[in-house]
């Protein structure tokens, strides 16, 4: 067993989240958490809402609202999304905690001591209408060394280089477009080239595991071809104060909302650990070197956790140029792989809430399935290459796949059972075909599971499907129910090996359909919890007392939550006439339907 960090990136709390990003860091982090927990490991999955920076005091002043309570409505109306979809967050929490401000402020305070948080005085940009500070991602132009127009001021995505925003050709605000000033400011800065050697050695032990994606690993070491120090404070009143005498009193200085979030994986950890009553359980995942971490993001994040993030982690280890030594956390683990999802764009074009292109995870859950969207994203996501969502693509897969491949099968399986028997029949002596099948499905748990494991989810789900495609074909060949009254033995034999080859393809699908799952598992008289769906509990900080929602559940303990691998089904379990597993969908009247939601 191996305990296995899955570290999935914060949501930004200035409103709902739309399908693309639960694309991006969602779906994919839940289907690798819930198979690593089914095939024996000890998976500790956190994340929470991102509730710093300036984008969230803009849009509190044109709400009227404090940043709080803007952060604290889009707190829950994410929190509410993603159990609706059905993640299995072991803790989902925020970073307006008490306990986050700690563990940030500590971090802070060591990598200042060992030498590589250094103050310096830069131009700043400034929003001209607000007098606010605009961080770098904040700002957009054109990059002056490929000419790309969409460069930000941190980073150009189209060659890679890093920037500053002051370096762009017409530089525009993201947030309403008017040209900013740049101001004389002092700030902290990461000294990332006195990390960069120690940095480099890290991704050169990855790039030896041959695990990275490709376009993440060289991304990754492009990075290093041109490090600068970066700042980590900002102008701005909204945010974690900056831990050092005369700083820390200054209410126009904060952190750098990218330097606190990141660490919302470690201050997450051990608010998880605090809940839990063990205070120190966090270590396993973080100063174990057997432990495992695999942080799951879009495209666009690469950067902050690739170089950002490991950069703060060894500074605070004190592994770079300068030295130095850890602080209370000890030695903490570098990311075992970032694994970064592509873009996903809505009908050819580009999610934007401003210009109405998007559909929010709320509004599709309301009207489908979560299993089918989960399906969706599963089969044909960004997870190597951008992917497109339509509404006819959707459709037609919960449809032809869903509901014609695998809800068929469930459904025509348990109906003979229910008419026939009425109960999981015993098995008489199996012929070649049974003895082919069941040895199919069986070798379907090393195929799909090392496919989730190396992060070939669409893969990996092809392989389940194509097993469920198997299955099919057999009782459609073997036809049992014509044999009833001549060879009823052989009938019984028949619904067991497609009662037992069912059971199988359930636990193959389980990490994509933990909702429908459930459902299968009770259509054959199956009882107790084999697929755990996240529990929204109401709580108060452990420091302050304040109330919030998190994400949590019992996902290792007290459920009979099986093992990766074939269950024998119990002959004598009674089964009722089932209900559907899956909403057949008409295709033509959602596309209809939808794409005229998109005109409103």
């Amino acid at each position: 067993m191996t305990n296995v960090l899955s570290a999935v990136a914060w949501p930004y709390a200035n409103g709902p989240r739309h399908i693309g990003h639960v694309a991006g860091f969602g779906v994919p982090s839940d289907v690798f958490s819930r198979y690593m927990r089914m095939a024996g490991h000890d998976v500790l999955m956190v994340s929470g809402t991102d509730e710093h920076g300036t984008p969230i005091l803009v849009q509190a002043e044109q709400e009227g609202l404090t940043p709080q309570a803007l952060a604290d409505r889009y707190n829950r109306v994410i929190t509410e999304d993603l159990q609706g979809l059905g993640l299995s967050y072991d803790l989902f929490t925020r970073t307006t905690t008490a306990n986050h401000y700690s563990v940030v402020q500590e971090m802070f305070r060591t990598v200042h001591r060992n030498g590589y948080m250094v103050a310096r005085k830069g131009m700043g940009a400034i929003s001209p209408s607000t007098g606010r500070t605009l961080p770098d991602r904040y700002v957009e132009g054109t990059c002056p060394i490929c000419g790309y127009d969409g460069a930000r001021g941190d980073q150009c995505d189209n060659c890679g280089n890093q920037l500053d925003a002051i370096e762009l050709k017409n530089p525009r605000s993201r947030i309403n477009g008017e040209t900013p000033v740049f101001v004389e400011t002092e700030h902290f800065y990461l000294d990332l080239p006195a990390l960069s050697e120690a940095l480099g050695s890290w991704l050169q032990t990855r790039a030896a595991t041959g695990r990275w994606r490709p376009n993440v690993l060289n991304f990754s070491q492009n990075l290093l071809e041109d490090l600068k120090p970066r700042a980590m404070t900002r102008d701005i009143d909204w945010g974690i104060p900056v831990p050092l005498a005369g700083w820390e009193d200054n209410p126009a200085k904060r952190l750098y909302v990218w330097f606190d979030a990141v660490i919302g994986y470690l201050s997450a950890s051990v608010e998880w650990a605090r809940r839990s009553g063990d205070d120190d359980a966090w270590r396993r995942w973080w100063t174990d070197p057997s432990a495992e971490s695999y942080y799951f993001m879009g495209k666009d994040n690469i950067t902050f956790h690739s170089q950002i993030w490991p950069a703060e982690l060894l500074a605070y280890d004190g592994r770079g140029a300068r030295g130095g030594e850890p602080g209370t956390f000890g030695n903490l683990n570098l990311p075992t792989e970032v694994v970064a999802s592509e873009f996903l764009t809505m009908e050819g074009k580009q999610f934007s809430s401003s210009r109405g292109v998007v559909i929010y995870v709320r509004d599709v859950l309301a009207r489908y399935q979560p299993d089918a969207l989960r399906y969706f994203i599963s089969a044909a996501g960004p997870e190597n290459n951008d992917s497109d969502f339509t509404w006819q693509e959707f459709a037609t897969r919960a449809t032809s796949e869903l509901v014609a491949g695998w809800g068929n099968l469930v459904n025509r399986t348990a109906s003979l059972i229910a008419k026939n028997v009425g109960e999981i029949p015993a098995a008489g002596e199996l012929t070649d075909a049974d003895r082919a099948l069941l040895q199919t499905t069986r070798a379907g748990f090393a195929t799909v599971g090392e496919l989730i494991e190396h992060h070939r989810q669409r893969a990996g789900l092809g392989e389940a499907m194509r097993v469920v495609g198997e299955v099919n074909k057999y009782l459609t060949d073997q036809e049992p129910w014509k044999i009833k009254n001549s060879d009823p033995e052989r009938m019984r034999t028949v619904l067991h090996v497609t009662a037992q080859a069912v059971s199988d393809c359930r636990t193959l699908l389980s990490p994509y359909l933990p909702h429908s799952a459930q459902k299968v598992h009770e259509a054959f008289g199956g009882s107790g919890t084999v697929s755990p769906l996240p529990e929204l509990r109401e709580v108060t900080d452990l420091d302050d007392g304040r109330p919030y929602p998190i994400l949590t559940g019992d996902y290792r303990r007290g459920q009979t939550l099986p093992a990766w691998g074939s269950h024998p089904i119990v002959p004598g379990t009674k089964v009722e006439p089932p209900t559907p597993i899956f909403t057949k969908l008409d295709v033509a009247a959602v596309v209809e339907e939808e794409l005229e939601r998109l005109k409103r």
